[in-house]
């Protein structure tokens, strides 16, 4: 059950000019995380349109990130191959082959090779988005 929240002009229980909307908790109102934006956005969206838009041509294409190669589809099919549960929750099949414990692009800047599967991790898209909202630069939480 989702908790529920009203207008903040009136207490609850009373009755106003203006119909109550009840909305329930993920559908809440929020400012776009983008630093300056004031633009109103509804969970669980975290930035507007516009910057969510800037935000995904700033990280480039799968093909630009290096997701679409040969290797890297050998370094997917090795890694859950290794890891077929996620070795985080332990309880969800692993679908995603995490770069870790460093990032692919942190790989590629220090000259190793990102598609070998010693660098990688199966993980499920739970924990997957969880680890990258929490350890990558620009994720989610990060502004």
């Amino acid at each position: 059950m989702h908790d529920e929240w009203r207008c903040g002009h009136c207490a609850p229980g009373t009755s106003s000019h203006h119909s109550h909307a009840t909305v329930s908790a993920d559908m809440r109102s929020k400012i776009c995380s983008q630093p300056g934006c004031p633009e109103i956005i509804t969970a669980p969206a975290t930035r507007c349109p516009a910057h969510s838009k800037a935000a995904d041509r700033a990280r480039g294409t799968a093909r630009e990130r290096g997701y679409t190669s040969k290797g890297h589809q050998a370094f997917r099919r090795a890694v859950l191959q290794r890891d077929p549960v996620c070795v985080i929750c332990g309880t969800a099949f692993a679908t995603v082959a995490d770069h870790y414990p460093r990032s692919r692009r942190e790989l590629e800047q220090l000259q190793l090779n990102p598609d070998d599967p010693a660098h990688g991790r199966g993980l499920c898209h739970r924990c997957h988005s969880r680890e990258t909202a929490r350890n990558q630069p620009g994720g989610w939480h990060q502004g």
